[in-house]
């Protein structure tokens, strides 16, 4: 069956019951920074500050290489995101880190605004996105947060900030964080 096109052969919609909202994760992931990831082989002590911005660059083309699939929208089963959906979250997680870093390095231990990632998946509808549409900003939203990365000093890594759920991190750590979101995503989507 075409999973890009409603039953009308028009485009698909938010309402298609091809795409009903995959089920929402509930898994605090900061475990990632005491042990290895299983699923992906992510160890987070493996990377430097130095690593970040470059993580993030050489993730981009893998993931817009991946959005030139033809099952680009095509979901493996039920409760797992289409390889569109995880790079329209990979691209919303780079913007979304920006400006976490960016908050850490102006302000004073910040607490970071909670984002529901799975209700912006809804909300924005990343299983109906342009995968064109969705490579390009990727590729923006990577090169200005490997920027933002790239352009830290020193004592700016060890600046504090918090999640709404109050786990704590560096700018170090969270780019820790960042990268195994990066890593294991293109672990998902199998690039």
């Amino acid at each position: 069956m075409d999973t890009t096109a409603s039953p009308d052969g028009g485009p698909a919609t938010a309402k298609d019951p091809e795409f009903p909202p995959v089920p929402a994760d509930t898994k605090d992931w900061t475990w990632v920074m005491e042990r290895p990831c299983p699923e992906c082989g992510f160890v987070a002590a493996e990377v430097t500050p130095d690593r970040v911005g470059a993580a993030v660059r050489d993730a981009v083309p893998r993931y817009v290489g991946a959005l030139g699939r033809e099952d680009v929208r095509v979901r493996p089963d039920a409760t797992t995101w289409s390889v569109l959906e995880y790079a329209a979250h990979v691209r919303d997680v780079f913007s979304i880190f920006d400006v976490r870093v960016q908050s850490m390095i102006e302000g004073d231990d910040p607490r970071f605004a909670n984002w529901d990632q799975d209700a912006t998946a809804v909300e924005e509808d990343y299983a109906h996105q342009d995968p064109a549409v969705v490579a390009r900003e990727l590729e923006i939203a990577g090169d200005r947060v490997a920027g933002r990365f790239d352009a830290l000093v020193p004592d700016q890594w060890e600046r504090p900030g918090r999640r709404s759920n109050g786990s704590v991190f560096t700018v170090r750590t969270l780019g820790q964080y960042f990268v195994h979101d990066v890593v294991h995503h293109l672990h998902d989507v199998g690039a």
